[in-house]
C-alpha cells in the first residue's frame, strides 16, 4: 500500500474490507499487537490518507480496533436495511412490503431476487456458510451443533424473557444435552459478536434502576431469523415487536425492557403486580415507552396495553403501536396510538 502512497499533496482512500481475517488467532491470543495494528498507525500518521475498515466481528473491532485507535476514528455501525430503507427500493404498496420484510428481512440482496425460493436459499447459505462457520472458526469451537441448537432456541423465543439457566433447562429436558451455563453464556457472547443477536436488559423504571437476569434477545435481521427456522415459526406479533425493538436501535437509541410495579390492596389485602413496558428507548436526555401490541380489538386489550403505560408518572412520550392502518391518535392521558407503519416510516414519528 504505501509503495502506491507517491504524492504526498494528493488525497488517498485505503479501504480494509473484513479486517478480522487480517488477524490470526496466534495474534489475537498473544501478548504483543497484531501487525496490522502497525500498519494502521503507519497510514494514520500519514495527513492525506483516509482509513476505512469494515468487519463482521464486533469483539475484534470494537474491543480491538477501536480500542486501539480511539480518539483517532470513529465508528459506524451499518445494519440491515430499515423497513424505511427497504420501502425504498421495493416495488409494491406498504401492505405488501411488509409481509415481504416481515418473512425474508433487510438483507440488501434480497431485494434483487425474484422468487422466493431464490431468496429462501440465500438467506439459509448466508446464515450457514457466513455467520455460523466464521463464529465456529474465529473462536476454535469444537461442538458446533451446540451453537446450532442455542440459535434455534434463540430465534424460537425472541420478545420472551429468558437466561442461560433457562436455556440449559430446555437442553436438558428437550435435547437430553448436558451443555453447561458457562458454554452457554460463550456461545450467546459469540453471536452477539457476529451481529446476529443483541440483548435488551430489564429496567425498573420507577426504581430507576437495572435488574438482572432474565432478559430478551432479538435477532438483527428477521429473514436470517426466519432462514433458521425453515420459515416455519412467522408469529406475526413476536415478529413486529422484534423489528420495533430493531427500528430503535437503528435510530441511535439504547434499549431496555421496562418493569412496573403496580401497588394496591384487594378486599383489604395488599398486593404488588408487576407489568411490563416492551420497550424504554433512551437517546440523550430523550425517552420513549412504547408498547408494541400488533391488535387492540377488545377495549379489554387496550386497557392491557396501557396498564403499565399509565402507572409512569414522567413526562416522555409514551406510544401504543398497532399492526392496523390508523390515524394517530392520542388519549386523555397523553398515550398516542399509531400504526407501525406511521412509526416505521416517518423520521420524527417518535417526536409527534
Amino acid at each position: 500500500m504505501r509503495s502506491r502512497i507517491t504524492n504526498r499533496e494528493e488525497p488517498y482512500y485505503v479501504l480494509l474490507d473484513e479486517v478480522q481475517y487480517a488477524i490470526s488467532d496466534e495474534e489475537m491470543r498473544g501478548e504483543e499487537p497484531p501487525r496490522l495494528y502497525g500498519v494502521l498507525n503507519g497510514l494514520l500518521r500519514m495527513r492525506n490518507v483516509d482509513v476505512y475498515v469494515t468487519g463482521s466481528n464486533s469483539k475484534m473491532l470494537s474491543t480491538n480496533v477501536m480500542t486501539e485507535f480511539r480518539g483517532r476514528g470513529d465508528e459506524v455501525r451499518v445494519r440491515p436495511l430499515s423497513f424505511a430503507e427497504f420501502m425504498q427500493a421495493y416495488d409494491g404498496d406498504v401492505q405488501h412490503g411488509w409481509a415481504e420484510y416481515v418473512m425474508f428481512g433487510g438483507m440488501p440482496l434480497t431485494l434483487s431476487m425474484r422468487s422466493d425460493e431464490q431468496k429462501s436459499l440465500y438467506l439459509k447459505n448466508l446464515f450457514e456458510e457466513t455467520y455460523l462457520k466464521d463464529i465456529v472458526s474465529r473462536n476454535g469451537l469444537r461442538r458446533s451443533q451446540e451453537l446450532d441448537d442455542l440459535v434455534d432456541v434463540l430465534a424460537s423465543s425472541i420478545g420472551a424473557l429468558t437466561n442461560p439457566p433457562k436455556i440449559k433447562a430446555t437442553f436438558a429436558s428437550v435435547l437430553h444435552s448436558g451443555i453447561s451455563t458457562n458454554t452457554i453464556m460463550q456461545y450467546i457472547g459469540h453471536l452477539e459478536d457476529a451481529f446476529v443477536i443483541e440483548e435488551a436488559r430489564r429496567f425498573d423504571v420507577k426504581g430507576r434502576k437495572y435488574i438482572g437476569s432474565p432478559k430478551k434477545y432479538y435477532f438483527e435481521d428477521m429473514g436470517l431469523r426466519n432462514a433458521r427456522l425453515g420459515f416455519c415459526q412467522i408469529e406475526q406479533t413476536h415478529i413486529m415487536e422484534n423489528i420495533v425493538y430493531n427500528e430503535l436501535r437503528t435510530r441511535g437509541y439504547n434499549v431496555d425492557v421496562g418493569v412496573v410495579d403496580r401497588r394496591g390492596t384487594s378486599e383489604g389485602v395488599p398486593y404488588r403486580k408487576r407489568l411490563e413496558v416492551d420497550f424504554v428507548a433512551n437517546l440523550g436526555n430523550r425517552r420513549c415507552y412504547i408498547q408494541s401490541a400488533y391488535q387492540l380489538p377488545t377495549p379489554e386489550k387496550v386497557a392491557q396495553e396501557k396498564a403499565s403505560l399509565l402507572e409512569i408518572d414522567d413526562s416522555f412520550q409514551k406510544i401504543v403501536l398497532v399492526r392496523d392502518v390508523v390515524k394517530p391518535v392520542r388519549d386523555e392521558h397523553g398515550i398516542l396510538t399509531m400504526s407501525v407503519y406511521d412509526f416505521l416510516l416517518n423520521p420524527d414519528s417518535l417526536t409527534m
